[in-house]
């Protein structure tokens, strides 16, 4: 069983600061930290933790940006031969302002100068005894044809949709599940109406969508039922990462096979461990944790 993924990797430079610095002033940092980031290759990160076999496709330069990231998903243990040195080209990165209280994070981050991946150079191996794909759909050409590949080889689609972009509504239209952030729900017209939104969830036809609120919890919207899972109330250091890790352990019980109000509970329990932690990666808990946590609360998985 292998969770396969194609989208961003990153390098994160990730500080730890009393609060947000206003402009032309300096600003001493608490802590720092540099580690890969990006939201499929978190997730993926958090699947590997979780003991479940990962492989990612994307794209890096041959810089030292590009091999921090490829040590950052080789210690994760995740298959790379899909990650793509462009030659003469930079990788993305990210600087994180992390404020101590409270975990907010402000993100700087440039894209990768190199070619995106195309479409073939995601053969059928890739495809090779995946059971879940997840995109972010930020390379527009190659995840539509992985989507399509997809479908027509019936491996189920997460799409973690951050914002509305170029392609992005065709691609929800291919994923069996849509997991969006606030942002992306925005820019197809919620204004916080719950209900309201479910009717839009219907007449794109799309297959399981969440919307996630950060501290307000989770909407998903499945066929005519609505579930709302609140979010856990934690001692938040910082929520870098945190969406990234739902979405893995989204997968993660979507692959155990567990009733998906149990499923988004899992998800959120391990977004909520993360916040407690500073920086990204580092943040995803031991499967045995998060259990512990969600057991304490009163959630059993069976």
């Amino acid at each position: 069983m292998v969770v396969a993924g194609i989208g961003q990797c990153c390098l994160d430079f990730i500080a730890l600061v009393d609060a947000y610095p206003e402009a032309d002033t300096k600003k001493e940092v608490m802590k720092w930290m540099i580690q890969g980031g990006g939201p499929v290759a978190t997730a993926l990160a958090t699947l590997s933790r979780f003991r479940i076999p990962c492989r990612f496709a994307g794209v890096v330069g041959d810089d030292d940006a590009g091999a921090g990231i490829l040590r950052s998903l080789l210690t994760a243990q995740i298959d790379t031969a899909y990650l793509i040195e462009r030659e003469g080209a930079t990788s993305q990165r990210a600087f994180i302002a992390v404020e101590k209280d409270g975990g907010r994070r402000t993100i700087f981050w440039q894209r990768p100068s190199g070619p995106e991946l195309t479409p073939d150079e995601i053969d059928d191996d890739f495809f090779r005894g995946v059971k879940f794909l997840l995109l972010d759909g930020l390379m527009k050409d190659v995840s539509l044809g992985a989507a399509k590949r997809a479908r027509e080889l019936g491996i189920p689609v997460m799409l973690d949709a951050g914002r509305v972009r170029d392609g992005m509504l065709e691609l929800a239209a291919l994923c069996d599940y849509v997991v969006g952030s606030e942002e992306f729900a925005r820019g197809l017209g919620w204004n916080g109406d719950a209900p309201a939104f479910a009717e839009t969830v219907r007449e794109r036809g799309w297959g399981t969508t969440t919307i996630t609120l950060g501290e307000r919890g989770s909407y998903t919207y499945h066929g005519f039922r609505s579930i709302y899972v609140p979010a856990f109330q934690v001692e938040a250091i910082d929520t870098t990462g945190a969406g990234d890790v739902f979405h893995g352990a989204y997968v993660a019980g979507l692959l155990q096979g567990w009733d998906l109000e149990t499923v988004l509970y899992f998800a959120s329990g391990a977004a909520a461990l993360k916040c407690t932690v500073f920086g990204g990666r580092s943040g995803i808990p031991e499967l045995a944790t998060l259990v512990t946590f969600l057991r304490q609360r009163g959630i059993e998985l069976t």
